[in-house]
């Protein structure tokens, strides 16, 4: 059984409110998110979809339920068919091929695996099978070997996105018909053209329309009826309204309970589109920042506002998940000094010393905080930049005062506070999928080796100038000992005076290139819904 799942509040768009969750079945949820059309590496537009839903998935496991997560991939589809014709290969090879670089993507950001992850070309059956009874519950027609649902047919068309049938503008993403009864009626089959694959059909040969897919998919997979259907809010017209008119017109009893949907990304307070020169993949921002760094980036916005991706932005995010690690690893180095032959923070007696207290209400409250943010509608932002931030600066705090001299009890008592305390920051670190599987040292080791491809400098340069800087305030020439430090922080390399060495550190480069150097922002408003204003489309 679930615990607390009354507390927890999720966004539902189909009734533009924040709703108490219970799953249809207790202790069980069913969710199905829209993915990608393979047919190039995924864009941060992805990134944003698939991070936001995968933290849904891990605090529902967090909650205590079973998650049946389904997400998909399309196949079989327009572009899908264009690239493979440019490049001279077969479509559903070159979709495949596709659909594993995401799933590589999907890693590197650790997102977690759904629990199935059906493509169209593998449920044709079930597709056909869908369409059929739509045209026996008379809601769809056919015409020369193609398919189409009649949304006049369904009085509760548009009940999802607000608009109304007349407002589907034709071509996007559904073929201008002259043929069709209505222009709003879109495609639930497509006859056989020369070179595109297609499957046999009671229509003829043919291949689905990019609507029907999820419907049957869903259906298949999670049944009519279940908790969860989520995508990025440019898929709230036309895809899941059409998405939803299918369904209920295949079968009456079909029901999502919660329909939850992202915002959108930009870059730059710009629309984010491949004319502009503006547009990302992931590998791109990866190749130059940890995957960690972009999953932080976004989850320091809440996950229905939109975000705006630059390289501040992108660079205090990346600043953020060195200090939470370097937090960690001095943990470990601190912990293991003091722990050398003897049981963590275990007194003569054989007895476990007790947290102090002030540990005690750290640890409380970022308890606290936590289930309570993210039962509310999945705040991260607020866990990121105050609850555990104020935990990590109280685990510093801690380290320093453990390396003063004071009683033994109080040390013990320290250590086991200490002990504590990163159990508590790993749990939510975990369940934000900010935990990685390498040690702290390997992620810390990884962010150094970004921060000087991103420099143009290498490790070997930087210790020849710190020997430099060393020998310089040796002979108290301290102008170009401060010079060395400044030329070194615009390119995002702090050094740092730890005892009686200097090291150095990756940090915020200290000058931009007429970047906007925004904070890392919290909540704002949702975005309304308003076609015009979409980008990154999570399907595209």
């Amino acid at each position: 059984m679930a615990k607390k799942a009354q507390e927890f509040q999720l966004y539902n768009s189909m009734t533009k409110q924040k709703e108490i969750f219970v799953s249809k079945e207790p202790g069980k949820v069913g969710m199905y998110v829209c993915g990608v059309t393979a047919y190039d590496l995924s864009h941060i537009g992805h990134a944003r979809a698939y991070v936001a839903f995968d933290v849904l998935y891990r605090y529902l496991k967090h909650l205590g339920y079973e998650v049946n997560y389904v997400r998909n991939f399309t196949d079989v589809d327009d572009k899908i068919i264009r690239r493979a014709n440019e490049l001279e290969e077969d479509p559903i090879y070159l979709s495949s091929r596709y659909c594993e670089e995401f799933l590589v993507d999907m890693s590197d950001l650790q997102c977690l695996p759904p629990t199935h992850q059906p493509r169209v070309s593998d449920n044709m059956e079930e597709i056909k099978g869908m369409i059929a009874q739509i045209i026996s519950n008379g809601c769809a027609y056919e015409m020369e070997g193609d398919v189409y649902f009649s949304v006049e047919k369904l009085p509760s068309y548009g009940q999802l996105s607000g608009r109304k049938p007349e407002d589907n503008r034709a071509g996007e993403r559904v073929a201008v018909d002259t043929r069709k009864r209505n222009p709003a009626d879109f495609a639930l089959w497509k006859a056989a053209k020369p070179g595109e694959p297609s499957w046999d059909s009671h229509w003829g040969p043919g291949r689905p329309g990019w609507h029907i897919e999820c419907s049957a998919m869903s259906a298949r997979y999670l049944t009519h009826s279940f908790d969860i259907h989520g995508g990025g809010m440019d898929l709230i017209f036309p895809h899941h309204e059409n998405e939803l008119a299918q369904s209920c017109a295949a079968c009456p009893e079909s029901h999502v309970k919660y329909w939850v949907h992202n915002g959108f990304v930009t870059a730059n307070d710009e629309k984010m589109s491949k004319s502009l020169g503006n547009f990302f993949t992931i590998r791109e921002v990866t190749k130059l920042y940890h995957p960690l760094a972009l999953r932080y980036f976004l989850m320091s916005t809440h996950y229905r506002s939109p975000v705006n991706y630059s390289i501040s932005q992108i660079e205090i995010a990346s600043e953020a998940v060195y200090y939470i690690y370097q937090t960690l690893q001095d943990c470990e180095d601190a912990l293991s000094r003091f722990q050398q032959g003897s049981q963590e923070g275990t007194e003569p007696n054989g007895k476990i010393a007790r947290i102090t207290p002030a540990a005690k209400d750290c640890i409380n409250k970022l308890r606290d905080d936590f289930e309570t943010k993210l039962s509310d509608d999945l705040h991260t932002p607020y866990i990121l930049n105050a609850a555990l931030q104020e935990a990590l600066k109280f685990m510093n705090g801690s380290m320093n005062l453990l390396k003063k001299k004071q009683p033994k009890q109080q040390q013990l008592s320290m250590i086991q506070s200490l002990v504590e305390l990163e159990k508590e920051v790993k749990k939510v670190l975990s369940t934000l999928g900010l935990l990685s599987a390498s040690t702290y040292s390997e992620v810390l080791q990884r962010l150094k080796e970004k921060a000087l491809k991103r420099s143009g400098l290498t490790e070997e340069g930087i210790l020849v100038l710190i020997k430099e800087r060393a020998m310089a305030r040796k002979n108290k020439d301290f102008k170009r000992a401060d010079e060395i430090r400044s030329e070194l922080a615009p390119k995002g390399i702090a050094l740092m005076d730890v005892g009686n060495a200097m090291i150095w550190r990756p940090c915020v480069p200290r000058v931009q290139e007429e970047q906007p150097s925004l904070p890392v922002q919290e909540e704002q408003p949702p975005v309304p819904d308003k076609q015009e204003e979409q980008v990154l489309p999570v399907s595209a």
